[in-house]
């Protein structure tokens, strides 16, 4: 079965721009929508498939920078690669600062164009891999019971078995049975494994409270 190809999202109020660059990118084997405004594309938002954005940045209504920064607050993991005839370097160091993949003066070879997007689409691969790892652990530890959780949270701290014990005042073997089925739940094989997996859903901070 193949594979739907990459979905780039063309957002500029320039007419004949949108459709120069919507041929050539269409040509290159890309799905190409487009927007002629960021205000347009608010009002559209775009799944989270495989993609990209180019982005204008001075158009009326919204600017690039300005939509830049509600996709960034929404959670947003569609790299943008800037198309401007307006660039200058401060505008393009909040770019890059800000998360976009690119700042590329217009007009743009294409030889620029491909190479940016190709980068985009790797950072894409990037970004829905960690978000797919995330909601894996965050399954995984949704599935403990309160005082595993507890467990966990003390053991990433460096706990001894003994020490949880008496923190929680229950039995150490208690605990150690706690232990086992936290590794069974998680599907993990050593203790490390499961403190990466806490570490990257903030679990250590939760054995501060349980102290206080």
């Amino acid at each position: 079965m193949t594979s739907s190809p990459p979905i780039i999202h063309l957002v500029d109020d320039d007419a004949l721009f949108r459709t120069a660059i919507a041929r050539l990118l269409c040509a290159s084997g890309y799905h190409v929508v487009l927007y002629e405004s960021a205000d347009q594309f608010v009002e559209n938002v775009p799944s989270q498939e495989r993609g990209c954005i180019l982005l204008d940045r001075q158009m009326p209504g919204l600017s690039g920078l300005d939509l830049q920064e509600r996709l960034r607050t929404i959670g947003s993991i569609l790299p943008i690669v800037f198309l401007t005839g307006h660039g200058d370097i401060p505008m393009s160091v909040r770019a890059i600062k800000a998360g976009a993949e690119d700042v590329l003066p217009k007009p743009v070879s294409k030889e620029d164009l491909l190479a940016a997007i190709g980068r985009a689409l790797a950072l894409y691969d990037q970004a829905r891999s960690r978000t797919t790892r995330l909601n894996s652990d965050k399954a995984r530890v949704a599935s403990l019971t309160p005082r595993e959780r507890q467990v966990l949270a003390l053991l990433v701290r460096g706990k001894l078995h003994k020490q949880i014990a008496y923190e929680l005042g229950t039995a150490e073997r208690t605990v150690k049975a706690h232990r086992h089925s936290i590794m069974m739940k998680l599907k993990v094989r050593s203790l490390a494994e499961a403190v990466s997996i806490a570490d990257r859903l903030g679990i250590p901070d939760e054995a501060s409270s349980l102290s206080q």
